[in-house]
């Protein structure tokens, strides 16, 4: 099987020339224009922002994990009340790369009411660029200090991917390009026997969307820096409703 590498190399989607540097000078660029402006360019208002550091956004998902996993029960923001807050703009928390399978709806999962979320799904929580805009917009404009990328047992995308690698299956139209940025991932775990263990491939892609976003976006990189971002990956088991969370990258 023959894949070309600048559309599988598992990178973002930019231009072949300069267009990472571009997209970043334009992202640059939009934030100070709203900030001389004296007034917001966006779709709603600016409210303030939140005030949870990277380590307190992170320890809230977990407590809400927590209370999801053992069936606690918790009181979830929303309502008219908070629909009227929120129509004046928004303050997420935490800005979460998640796959598209209809078993893993971060909201519920993470026990997190309307506004508190900034979520990105596609199958296979892969990151193209306008996933790449979406999340530097969370960062950048709405002061998300937390990227969370995750990943989930029995992953549909991440598994094609291995039947891509192991047995060089084919899929229709767009599904070959939407599993094509999984496959280094999945050649990444492969053991010297040949064998694939799906559940590696899960946390290996979602390691390696993490390790891109700290090397290849210019607004993330630089929250980083200041202390004010952090990225974590994680894995969602779908039985017991646990989520596994993976610092170290």
């Amino acid at each position: 099987m023959h894949i070309d590498p600048c559309r599988c190399c598992g990178g973002f989607l930019y231009p072949r020339s300069s267009g990472r540097r571009a997209l970043g000078g334009m992202a640059a660029g939009l934030l100070a224009a709203a900030a001389l402006s004296g007034r917001s360019t966006f779709a709603a208002d600016p409210v303030p922002k939140t005030t949870l550091s990277p380590d307190e956004a992170l320890a809230r998902l977990k407590e809400g994990n927590d209370q999801f996993r053992t069936e606690a029960p918790y009181n979830a923001v929303q309502g008219r009340e908070r629909r009227v807050e929120l129509a004046r703009g928004q303050a997420p928390f935490c800005a979460l790369v998640g796959c598209s399978d209809s078993r893993v709806p971060p909201e519920l999962l993470f026990g997190r009411g309307l506004g508190e979320l900034f979520i990105v799904r596609n199958a296979g929580n892969t990151v193209d660029t306008a996933a790449l805009g979406s999340i530097e917009y969370g960062v950048g404009v709405l002061g998300c200090p937390l990227i969370v990328v995750l990943g989930h047992e029995s992953c549909g995308a991440v598994a094609a991917a291995v039947d891509v690698v192991q047995s060089n299956a084919t899929f229709p139209s767009m599904i070959g390009e939407m599993i094509q940025p999984i496959i280094p991932a999945v050649l990444s775990v492969r053991r010297p026997s040949g064998e694939i263990v799906l559940n590696d491939a899960v946390v290996a892609n979602s390691r390696r969307v993490v390790a891109r976003l700290k090397s290849q976006s210019p607004i993330a990189q630089e929250a980083v820096r200041a202390n004010k971002l952090k990225i974590v990956a994680a894995r969602y088991r779908l039985a017991d409703g646990n989520v596994e969370w993976f610092e170290d990258i």
